[in-house]
């Protein structure tokens, strides 16, 4: 299992500290591997934005007018967080519901 997202991140520390057999790829460091992104954008669409963040309010109209792909490969911090990677499941969050999923 795989979380992508960043190592100071609260929400993604509280992933990774309920989920100890995930790896934690910090997205401010290490991409996010083209497939998984195409995979994410895929299933989540523009949800896979984090729209309220600070890397989206200091960018112009012009840049936010941009692919999702294209603004995350841009700007990684961008992505709402954590996204999980479990075998061929992708998750994005951490909701009641990716929880109820990945912890039974």
């Amino acid at each position: 299992m795989i979380l992508y997202g960043l190592k100071n991140c609260d929400t993604c520390r509280k992933a990774l500290k309920a989920l100890p057999n995930a790896e934690l790829v910090d997205v401010s460091t290490t991409s996010v591997p083209e497939s998984i992104l195409d995979q994410a954008i895929s299933q989540f669409g523009d949800k896979v934005l984090n729209t309220k963040s600070t890397t989206w309010r200091g960018l112009d109209d012009s840049e936010r007018g941009k692919a999702p792909k294209a603004l995350l490969i841009a700007h990684p911090k961008l992505m709402k967080r954590p996204l999980i990677s479990d075998g061929d499941a992708l998750y994005l969050g951490w909701d009641k519901d990716t929880q109820a999923a990945l912890l039974g």
